[in-house]
């Protein structure tokens, strides 16, 4: 496995207008000859339908929801990121470019993330012209407010709601396209394998939902834009649908897995109140602009946060990094959650919790204010917890919410199987090892409108445009291994349910590869997750048939699946000798508690192959070079 990442030459800040001239076009009467499918329709995979089949490609496009809009795209709350500098306080396209690399503590490649940048503004553009309701000022400019790892306000946002109106502006640009028949819409239908023919992506295996039939479908190239890992942990911010198996079956089918380690626990969370829960609720990271993050002086004191004094209060963000406060970057202020609630000083039944307090900016703006700016997040944690936050502080604690790892790919956003291309949050391109708040809705709208537009039709260029069907035997041979393997699910007839596994994995990875890690951990979790693995297909029970409605099959399927993916995260953090971003390991810290990078031996992407289900994968290093930026301690104080 070769790792090119054709990254074009050249000063960074030129790389992009070059490349896209560079490019090998397609003739627009041919364009109609290519088919492509896409799978996933939330920001990325909508915006990457939608603008393919404008071009003139034809396009399938596959979700497993009932409707585009209920992609978990929908759920993302604070903003999206664009270096507009229309509160004129010093922001540029170079700025944000620093940032990203920095908030990803060194661990991205430079070409991808100025390119991010450069994007940025026209994504705003096109958004505003899709009538997205983003806030406004009182004299009808844009506004803006600040997320964490910048000391400008850049984000852009529509209440609480930034995700919801973004996906329904690319909703609806998609729905035009299939109402003029450039996009074909398949809803229930999930992606179970990848078909390479003949070394290149030609096609999936996918399983209608409704009825259980396994369907084969082909085409010039495959678009992956499933979104993140995240659900490994079982408990996580992410809509609990949310899975890997289309990335994972892409991986066992030849594309590299870059960094799987490299996860991101979310600081503002709603904390976990019993086992009985299924997943976790997001409080955006946007209330830290007016909201105050504090916990009690002294251990163990359990009153009430109206009987405690000013003074008896640790305001521990502002205290540790005074120039960013409670806008630190996410994996900082996660573990500076753990740090305090370690100590004994967490607040509610559980320990496991900080407050986040706006009594001061209620004081300050009024209620009115806070309320025009976060309602609709005011309204669902009261409904979630039955406090007021208006009266008193919420109570919060970090989550699992995103995951900055995934498939690996070149500039051109193709993975390591040519024709298989990989959008959004599946593939590990932009954000190092910590991902700044507000930059996820920035990279899928990237990728999906102004990227894979560009570098698809060079990939394309070099196919002749004749018509592709599943005739091919990898076809039928990728059809069987799916039907053996749910046939193989089904006729377990164990004791245990697929959830209870899941369960087992999720606290497996959270107390071993979760906000911090060891070597000891990382060697238990590894052999705990292949004794799981091996009882699972031993024990687990699944009601059903193959050619019939099954959502316990469909769940059995991911477990399956997140269960080997688990495996590949420990061992990846385990190889990986230092501190960086979300990556913590306890053995290689500052003398304050903070990340210690080892840029000597680890300044790569780690990208994994498969070399089958019972051999280890084998690691293969990209070199991440800086030429623009300086390798740094990353310092936020």
């Amino acid at each position: 496995m070769e790792l090119n990442s054709k990254i074009p030459p050249g000063p960074v800040a030129e790389k992009w207008e070059k490349h896209k001239f560079n490019v090998k076009l397609v003739n627009p009467a041919n364009k109609r000859k290519y088919e492509v499918i896409v799978v996933g329709a939330g920001l990325a995979g909508a915006s990457a339908a939608a603008t393919l089949s404008e071009l003139g490609y034809r396009v399938k496009c596959f979700v497993y929801h009932d409707s585009p809009r209920r992609a978990h795209s929908i759920a993302a709350q604070g903003g999206i990121n664009a270096a507009k500098n229309y509160q004129n306080d010093g922001d540029s396209v170079y700025r944000l470019f620093y940032d990203t690399i920095k908030g990803g503590d060194f661990r991205a490649r430079e070409a991808n993330v100025h390119r991010l940048a450069e994007n940025s503004l026209s994504i705003i553009d096109q958004a505003v012209a899709q009538g997205v309701p983003f806030a406004r000022e009182y004299g009808g400019l844009l506004a803006n407010r600040s997320f964490g790892g910048a000391q400008v306000s850049r984000t852009f946002y529509a209440r609480g709601q930034t995700g919801q109106q973004l996906l329904l502006g690319a909703y609806q640009q998609l729905e035009k396209e299939i109402a003029k028949g450039g996009v074909e819409m398949f809803t229930y239908y999930e992606m179970l394998d990848l078909v390479v023919v003949d070394g290149q992506a030609r096609g999936i295996i996918a399983r209608n939902l409704r009825t259980g039939a396994i369907e084969t479908y082909a085409a010039h190239a495959v678009l992956l834009a499933t979104g993140g890992y995240g659900n490994v942990f079982y408990l996580s911010t992410n809509a609990k649908n949310s899975n890997a198996t289309a990335i994972w079956r892409a991986y066992k089918r030849g594309a590299a897995f870059a960094n799987p380690c490299y996860t991101q626990i979310h600081p503002t969370c709603i904390p976990v109140s019993g086992e009985h829960q299924s997943k976790l609720t997001l409080m955006s990271e946007s209330l830290r602009n007016d909201g105050r993050v504090w916990v009690p002086k002294k251990v163990g004191d359990k009153r009430p946060p109206s009987q405690i004094p000013e003074d008896e209060r640790d305001y521990y963000l502002e205290r540790r990094y005074p120039s960013f406060g409670n806008l630190a970057p996410r994996d900082i202020s996660s573990r500076s959650a753990k740090y305090v609630c370690d100590e004994g000083r967490g607040v509610g039944e559980t320990g496991l919790g900080v407050y986040l307090d706006f009594s001061d900016a209620i004081k300050r703006l009024g209620k009115k204010t806070i309320a025009e700016r976060y309602g609709n997040l005011f309204e669902m944690y009261q409904r979630i917890t039955d406090e007021d936050p208006y009266q008193v502080p919420m109570r919060i604690y970090p989550a699992v919410h995103y995951t900055m790892g995934g498939l690996w790919v070149d500039y051109n956003l193709m993975s390591t199987v040519p024709g298989c291309f990989v959008l959004g949050e599946a593939n590990f391109s932009d954000h190092g090892a910590n991902r700044l708040g507000a930059s996820a809705l920035m990279q899928g709208l990237s990728d999906g409108y102004f990227v894979i537009p560009y570098t698809i039709g060079d990939y394309l260029a070099g196919l002749k445009p004749q018509p592709v069907d599943a005739s091919a035997p990898e076809f039928r041979a990728a059809e069987q291994e799916t039907r053996a393997r749910l046939e193989k699910l089904l006729a377990i007839k164990g004791k245990r349910t697929p959830t209870s596994f899941h369960r087992q994995l999720g606290q497996i990875m959270w107390n071993k590869c979760g906000m911090a890690r060891n070597a000891a951990g990382l060697t238990e979790a590894i052999g705990e997750i292949a004794a799981l693995r091996e009882e699972f297909w031993q024990n687990v029970n699944v009601v059903g048939e193959v050619g019939s409605l099954s959502q316990q099959l469909e769940i059995a399927a991911r477990v399956a699946d997140f269960i080997e993916l688990g495996e590949l995260m420990c061992r990846d953090a385990l190889h990986r000798e230092e501190s960086c971003g979300g990556h913590f390991r306890e053995e290689y810290q500052t003398e304050d508690g903070e990340a210690l990078r080892n840029d000597e031996r680890f300044a790569y992407v780690g990208a994994w192959e498969y070399t089958g289900d019972t051999a280890e994968p084998r690691l293969h290093k990209e070199p991440l070079v800086y030429e623009e930026v300086k390798l740094a301690t990353r310092s936020y104080k």
